[in-house]
């Protein structure tokens, strides 16, 4: 009982056709995918044509290629990473800073440890602290006429 030689030339021609068409799928699967992902990664049209040709030549080599070139953030992660930078950047300047020495205060310091220079003044009516050029308490609206201006005790 042998194998016919019709039906398996038939069967080989078939897993040869849907193995073809299996890397065809592969191959066209893998270009759209690097169009993709370089088109996140960066807006320059040389490189994104170069990664979809390497892709498109060099197949399951140029895909290696491209994995091993392309740049390592996308550029919605290089966005990220900018606006977190600048939020620890603008904390940094927000700190309060003496104007006699320029050193680092705390926001609830009447004046600096190192210079002595007076930073903030009291609310003679809520003991509230307060800048030195506010007129009036935003806390209890005590107007701060010159004679309580005068009254305000600094330590």
């Amino acid at each position: 009982m042998g194998i016919d030689t019709g039906t398996f030339n038939q069967f080989t021609t078939f897993l040869t056709g849907l193995g073809l068409a299996f890397l065809a799928t592969l191959w066209v699967s893998l270009i759209i995918w690097v169009y993709r992902d370089i088109r996140k990664r960066t807006e320059d049209a040389l490189v994104i044509i170069l990664a979809v040709a390497i892709s498109i030549l060099l197949f399951l080599p140029g895909v290696l290629i491209y994995l091993i070139l392309r740049p390592s953030m996308t550029a919605e992660e290089k966005y990220q990473e900018a606006l977190s930078e600048e939020a620890l950047l603008s904390t940094l300047e927000e700190s309060d800073v003496c104007p006699g020495c320029e050193r680092k205060i705390k926001s609830e310091w009447i004046l600096c440890p190192s210079c002595h220079t007076v930073v903030k003044k009291k609310c003679p009516g809520c003991e509230s602290l307060l800048e030195l050029a506010w007129d009036i308490c935003p806390y209890c609206s005590l107007e701060l006429t010159p004679q309580k201006r005068n009254r305000i005790e600094h330590p």
